[in-house]
């Protein structure tokens, strides 16, 4: 991968050591891009800059610009198609911080079947009732996706899909987790 890009930072490396080996969260929602997959993917030849996630449909992509490979730990771009790039987060551990809560929502256990919208009165229930994680996640298929819970097993992801219209998907690591989420979730939002 050096000698393809020049330079790798140090943050990305860390994060192919250690998650690259946790099958069981690199096989989410989302493809994660590590070294192996630049020589049996040639689609990964046309890009210029380091692809590190590919959107599940491959429509979007979240990359780090070759030009800010240098950087001990910069920002992560969204791209989609010939579209400018867009800012998804100012460093590459924030980004895989955010984008790691996001597919573990998928891993847990305990958690309804389908995505929920939230109305701005839910929201301002789960804002009141439960604790914001500091994991941002911007221009990553919506304009902005939160993350909330009430304990460090469980999770509600909250999709900011523009117009004042939000999506979520939440769960928890065992029965009991998941029945402190509902304790303030139940009855709202309508399931999509």
């Amino acid at each position: 991968m050096k000698e393809r890009f020049g330079a790798i930072p140090a943050v990305v490396e860390d994060f192919w050591r250690t998650f690259g080996h946790t099958k069981r969260l690199n096989c989410g929602q989302d493809t994660w891009i590590f070294p192996g997959h630049y020589s049996k993917w040639k689609w990964l030849e046309k890009y210029e800059d380091l692809i590190l996630l590919n959107e599940n449909q491959g429509v979007f992509q979240a990359c780090v610009r070759r030009e800010d490979l240098s950087l001990p730990d910069p920002p992560v771009y969204l791209l989609e198609g010939n579209s400018p790039r867009l800012l998804s987060a100012p460093a590459v551990s924030e980004f895989l911080e955010a984008a790691l809560l996001y597919e573990s929502v998928f891993q847990l256990e305990y958690s309804p079947e389908e995505f929920f919208e939230f109305t701005e009165a839910d929201l301002a229930v789960i804002r009141s009732s439960l604790t914001k994680r500091p994991a941002l996640q911007k221009n990553w298929f919506v304009t902005e996706t939160a993350f909330y819970s009430n304990r460090l097993d469980n999770l509600v992801v909250i999709m900011d899909m523009g117009n004042g219209d939000y999506q979520s998907i939440y769960g928890g690591a065992t029965e009991e987790s998941y029945a402190a989420l509902m304790e303030v979730l139940e009855g709202l939002g309508e399931p999509i």
